[in-house]
């Protein structure tokens, strides 16, 4: 009998929706997928785009990001380094997967009366 391969948090998937999660759990890996949805991203962009967060945990989610798959990092062979993150397809998917629950917090934040911090972020989330 073969063994089931077990996931992060060293047990096996109950389903596929906790699949998903154990790839976007974390308080900004889902920032971070909308961040690099449209092209890709170097780090201190990346790091303007989502504040509060620090430099160190930027980094330690886009490493878990890049080990699962959906981030994908190029480093440019220049002076100074060069070092841009980006969506694999598997990341688009995840961002196009993520979509309607983007819409459904948007509606939840009208009903509560929270506004968008700008339009800008409206049209982009």
């Amino acid at each position: 009998m073969s063994e089931q391969p077990l996931t992060k948090k060293n047990r096996p998937y109950v389903c596929g929706l906790d699949a998903a999660v154990d790839v976007i759990d974390g308080k900004w890996k889902v920032l971070i997928l909308w961040a690099l949805h449209d092209q890709p991203r170097r780090f201190g962009e990346t790091k303007r785009l989502l504040p509060g967060i620090s430099e160190k945990v930027l980094a330690q989610q886009l490493r878990e990001l890049e080990a699962d798959g959906v981030v994908h990092r190029e480093v440019y062979d220049e002076v100074p380094p060069k070092v841009e993150y980006s969506l694999t397809d598997s990341g688009l998917a995840l961002n196009a997967a993520l979509g309607p629950l983007g819409a459904w917090g948007t509606r939840r934040m009208t009903e509560l009366g929270i506004p968008y911090p700008s339009p800008a972020h409206q049209a982009a989330c």
